[in-house]
């Protein structure tokens, strides 16, 4: 049995520089990772006014949750990204970031714009859903 998250595309569909949909292999565990907000050790926004700064810190932030769970970028199996602002100039800014950052793991994703998020000043956040073999993370007890 292959423990990889297989990305699926379609030949009928528009091309798009994501996969359309994953599959997770069975006998894995579903990890749901709580927004991954461009904030530091002591709750503050960094980056104001910074969304592709922003994105990159969300994207480390991201990283480190999933190694407290024994996973990492590989075993996220979809993300739904949000962003502060109703210019899609600045949608596809911070998409740019995030899937440079992603690499060849071009998960299915949604991208979305939205008027406000939780912190002062964030711009981004990312949801992710994530696949792991069982007992294989730390933290859950």
């Amino acid at each position: 049995m292959s423990n990889k998250i297989s990305l699926i595309r379609s030949e009928n569909l528009a091309k798009v520089s994501y996969a359309y949909a994953s599959k997770v292999p069975e006998g894995m565990e579903l990890l749901f990772l709580a927004g991954s907000c461009p904030i530091n050790k002591d709750s503050k926004v960094s980056l104001i006014n910074d969304f592709e700064g922003q994105a990159k810190l969300c994207v480390d932030n991201l990283k480190e949750a999933l190694k407290e769970c024994g996973a990492s970028i590989t075993d996220i199996a979809y993300t739904r990204i949000l962003v502060a602002s109703q210019d899609r100039k600045d949608l596809v800014k911070v998409w740019n970031v995030i899937s440079d950052e992603f690499g060849e793991h071009d998960v299915p994703s949604t991208l979305s714009g939205v008027t406000v998020l939780g912190y002062e000043n964030q711009l981004v956040e990312i949801e992710a859903v994530a696949a792991v073999e069982k007992k294989t993370h730390k933290n859950i007890q």
